[in-house]
């Protein structure tokens, strides 16, 4: 076993492809969890090893949490929401099941980031939830972290519900998705991707807070900035996300991303040492929160691209969330949100609801204080009763 690793991550190092082979949803191996990681108010947190299916579509491993209540399972077994978790960068490390005392202690902001959404995570297994999360694909486990491609996300927030029943039969298949940033464009590319990829899950609900949207706008508006910001660090894991879409399924007339082609040389140097770090890092002054915006691309990026960096404007076109579900779709945002402009949800609502979506949407002017963490994570503390609500009606009640 190398030096460090648990059973669990061992398995993720050294599974061969014979044991990855099976259905999506099956259980490779899990054990008790404690420590940061664990939901304080679940009768039992269990780390997770489980099979998906990677963007390329070769079998993977993925990990994550799944957490039951503490009160007896209703008769018809607990109901279910598949969490997926907003940004927290491109390492191993960075993954939530991963949280330990030793990382708070290295990466303190990182750890309260994993924290953030515990708030809303322990109401619902107070209110008879079970709660299953996700460190999606080569987050926590071997291979790379395709940031931000929906089919990706997908397939890891409702593989890991599957595996979750599979673990505790207690479980009913009575199904929601919810997710934070990152994860509420995920929770979005969930909601449509789940009758198809699982059909014996009843999805009843999807809800997306501050859910990431219209991302090539920021980035255009990031190539034009002449100032340093830790905001640019979105930029190598928007990259890495693209490099391997734009390679997923391609054919010979396909253009697969040469990052050296799309960064200048001074943003390729730091995009190479970026694949092992969390964002908190990605965003220091030695990386991508010291580069100004005009530095990070070749040429023109808005206005003449080249053919590398057209594909990378069409990949980041490709993670928007204006797609179907077949259930009731909640959004919700805070007003003063400085990290997920407010401007983009209000464009994606109409497209969600142009598309015949069952939509609601609800803007909190102002939100519990998060501290440093501002607005954006308040949001989890101040949705979280109306949002238990919503989930009620259309799960629960139903």
């Amino acid at each position: 076993m190398r030096r460090g690793l648990s059973m669990l991550e061992e398995d993720v190092f050294f599974l061969s492809s014979a044991l990855l082979g099976g259905v999506p949803g099956e259980v490779i191996r899990s054990r008790p969890l404690t420590g940061p990681a664990a939901l304080s108010s679940a009768s039992r947190n269990d780390l997770v090893l489980y099979r998906s299916t990677a963007v390329d579509g070769t079998p993977i491993a993925v990990s994550g949490i799944v957490a039951l209540p503490s009160t007896p399972a209703p008769q018809d077994g607990y109901p279910l929401v598949s969490w997926a978790h907003g940004t927290l960068g491109l390492g191993d490390k960075c993954a939530p099941s991963r949280d330990s005392p030793e990382l708070a202690e290295r990466l303190p902001e990182h750890h309260r980031i994993n924290q953030a959404p515990h708030v809303l995570l322990n109401a619902l297994l107070e209110a008879g939830w079970a709660v299953a999360m996700t460190d999606y694909e080569g987050l926590g486990t071997r291979g790379v972290h395709p940031y931000l491609l929906g089919e990706s996300e997908a397939y890891g927030v409702l593989d890991i519900a599957v595996a979750a029943r599979n673990l505790h039969p207690q479980i009913s298949t009575r199904l929601a998705v919810v997710g934070h940033s990152q994860g509420g464009q995920a929770a979005l590319f969930a909601g449509h991707h789940a009758p198809t990829r699982t059909p014996g899950l009843d999805l009843c609900a999807v809800a997306a807070l501050a859910p990431a949207s219209h991302i090539k706008d920021d980035v255009l508006a990031g190539s034009r900035y002449s100032g340093t910001t830790p905001g640019l660090a979105f930029t190598p894991m928007l990259l890495t996300g693209a490099i391997i879409g734009s390679t997923a399924g391609a054919t010979a007339d396909d253009t697969a991303i040469d990052a050296r082609q799309v960064l200048t040389d001074r943003a390729y140097e730091l995009f190479e040492s970026s694949g092992d770090r969390c964002r908190v890092e990605l965003s220091t002054t030695e990386l991508w929160g010291g580069i100004p915006g005009t530095e990070q691309f070749r040429g023109d990026l808005a206005g003449d691209p080249n053919p590398h960096q057209r594909e990378f404007l069409r990949q980041l076109d490709l993670t928007n969330p204006a797609l179907t579900a077949p259930a009731p779709v909640r959004i919700s945002h805070a007003q003063k949100d400085t990290r997920v402009a407010i401007a983009h949800t209000n464009r994606l609502v109409p497209e969600l609801a142009a598309l015949g979506n069952d939509i609601t949407y609800r803007i909190h002017p102002t939100t519990a204080d998060a501290g440093t963490l501002g607005p954006h994570f308040g949001l989890l503390t101040t949705d979280t009763p109306e949002l238990l609500q919503w989930l009620h009606r259309h799960v629960t009640a139903a």
